[in-house]
């Protein structure tokens, strides 16, 4: 088999295989490029001498079985046995769940999380959502911190579990996103910068240097991370990837690396004869993120909506720290503002930047399953100082409302796992760091970062601690007792909805009608023939809906409208109602 390395600035280059140290020559044709035949089999384990340096890990390995700092393991993707036939989901008409492998099961594999998949399959999820999957120093983490971006973490299961997943995932009907993480890599057995220029000083990240896009060298860093995109869809047979952080991609060429990836994918798409997308994760609001290529955009097919969240988040706990300030001021009027317009900051005045932020979405040509909606992730989870879910400070009721504007959006909706019934388990910043100096500076750091708002050091979960893990994972005990079996019946409910109803998936923006009452807490808008009734107040509210209809879907006992198309919503309750 063909052995080839990427290493411009090397005098000389050597493959390691099984012990054996065999010469590589220069490729004749790619400048830069190293290579070699020998017999590898699955399972060998090599690496790459430059010069007179160490052996290092293939910087486009396909398994790390000792972890980042070992040497990499041969892998044959076309040897393993796929059981069942996909012709993929479109995201269109997606129910997406976000899900980290090492805390949806207290063993935290990929062959663990598989016993659950029927259970997402009932709920009516059509797509799960993989935090990254990347290999990563120690055995737990968020998967943020990846070094080795064509690799599964071995912890999980290496690349044959990965794939067991995805086949037995398929046979339930569910598609596979994969979050994937381009925009930095973590500080620990990154060896990239022993190979070439895969970083620039050019530019600078909150993690450091910049992933080389347009310096010297970018070329093949650019090829570099499209083609580990490419081969996560084409040789685990995944649906989709979720592009984390990219307005962290400091790259001025004139064709950005997005718009050649989204180009890239669509032709994958076309050649494996299935739907495959890209969902960014931006903070820009910034409607060229999703636009068509054809219209000047980047051309990928979704992003997160975290305007959507921050105004809902807002209206259900009354929060105002940080970014939430602009949307806690009027939060009903800022969660109108996102059902209708998408982004809340569509060129306004943002007190968290301390300047204006944004640019207005078209919403009579933008689908609205180009955004996805969600009420919680991990990082507005994971990314609090006790890692605190909703369902640990709402009551049942508003917990409740949260899933009807989630799951009756005009967006895409999005759960995080355990979200479904109510988890009282927390979901905290937890790290395996190797490193003792590292190890105690993110412990340090993290405390600092709290203590800057109030919060002593001793409340501050220690991330090293393995109980800071354990905590986090999901007890499966929880959905058959109450009140989590109630929430998880309501979620199932308004799901079945969604799929049912077609005005729920409708992707007109400009039909979306919405009324409110800032100081009754009450909110009710239009999805084609259905509403949408949401009381957060604690009294009882009088919503007039017009030309009343009957309820399908109500989470508190509720009568039809009166003739005068007045409805009584109980207090913290909710109602899908339909003609």
């Amino acid at each position: 088999m063909l052995f080839e390395v990427w290493a411009p600035n090397a005098e000389w280059a050597a493959l390691l295989l099984e012990g054996v140290t065999r010469p590589m020559s220069r490729h004749p044709l790619r400048a830069g490029w190293w290579q070699t035949e020998a017999e590898g089999h699955p399972g060998d384990r090599y690496g790459y001498v430059l010069d007179d340096g160490p052996v290092l890990p293939d910087p486009r390995s396909r398994r790390q079985p000792d972890g980042p700092d070992g040497l990499s393991a041969v892998v044959v993707h076309e040897t393993f046995d796929w059981q069942h036939p996909w012709a993929g989901r479109p995201l269109p008409h997606a129910v997406l769940y976000e899900l980290h492998i090492g805390t949806f099961t207290p063993e935290g594999t990929l062959d663990a999380a598989i016993q659950h998949l029927s259970h997402l399959a009932e709920l009516g999820i059509t797509h799960i959502e993989l935090m990254p999957v990347c290999p990563f120093p120690g055995q737990h983490g968020w998967g943020y911190e990846g070094v080795s971006l064509w690799a599964v973490h071995e912890p999980y299961g290496g690349p044959e579990a990965l794939k067991r997943f995805v086949d037995s995932a398929h046979s339930h009907g569910l598609g596979v996103v994969l979050d994937v993480v381009h925009n930095h890599l973590g500080p620990s057995g990154n060896y990239l910068p022993a190979f070439g220029p895969y970083f620039t000083d050019t530019h600078h990240t909150p993690w450091g240097a910049a992933v080389n896009l347009d310096a010297p060298g970018s070329n093949e860093v650019r090829e570099y991370l499209l083609e580990s995109a490419l081969a996560w869809l084409r040789d685990y047979r995944l649906d989709g990837l979720r592009l984390d952080a990219v307005h962290a991609l400091a790259d001025t060429r004139a064709y950005p690396f997005l718009e050649e990836l989204s180009t890239a994918v669509d032709v994958l798409a076309v050649d494996v004869d299935r739907p495959l997308f890209l969902i960014a994760e931006s903070d820009a609001c910034d409607p060229r993120t999703t636009t068509p290529r054809g219209e000047g955009g980047l051309g990928l097919h979704a992003q997160w909506n975290d305007d959507f969240h921050h105004a809902l988040h807002t209206a259900l706990t009354g929060e105002s720290q940080g970014y939430y300030a602009d949307f806690a001021r009027a939060p009903l009027s800022a969660l109108a503002k996102t059902l209708t317009r998408v982004f809340f900051h569509d060129g306004t005045y943002s007190s968290f930047r301390g300047r204006t932020h944004g640019r207005p979405v078209d919403r009579h040509r933008t689908p609205a399953h180009r955004f996805v909606g969600y009420a919680q992730t991990h990082d507005q989870i994971g990314n609090r100082a006790q890692g605190d879910r909703l369902s640990a400070t709402l009551t049942p009721g508003l917990l409740a409302c949260a899933a009807t504007l989630t799951l009756t959006s005009p967006y895409p909706p999005m759960l995080f796992m355990g979200e479904e019934w109510g988890a009282r388990t927390p979901w905290q910043f937890f790290t395996d760091h190797t490193d003792p100096e590292l190890a105690r500076a993110v412990r340090d750091g993290r405390r600092r970062e709290f203590a800057a708002h109030g919060w002593a050091a001793e409340d501050i979960p220690d991330p090293q601690d393995p109980a800071t893990r354990r905590r986090s994972c999901l007890d499966w005990s929880e959905p058959d007792n109450q009140p989590h079996a109630r929430l998880l019946a309501w979620y199932r409910e308004l799901i079945a909805l969604r799929h049912k109803r077609a005005d729920l998936t409708d992707p007109d923006l400009a039909a979306v009608k919405v009324a409110y009452d800032e100081e009754a807490r009450w909110l009710t808008y239009r999805r084609g023939d259905l509403r949408v009734a949401v009381n957060l107040g604690k009294e009882p509210a009088r919503i007039r809906l017009g030309d009343g209809g009957r309820v399908l879907a109500s989470w508190e006992p509720l009568g039809a409208p009166g003739a005068d198309g007045l409805l009584l919503m109980p207090p913290e309750s909710c109602a899908v109602l339909g003609p």
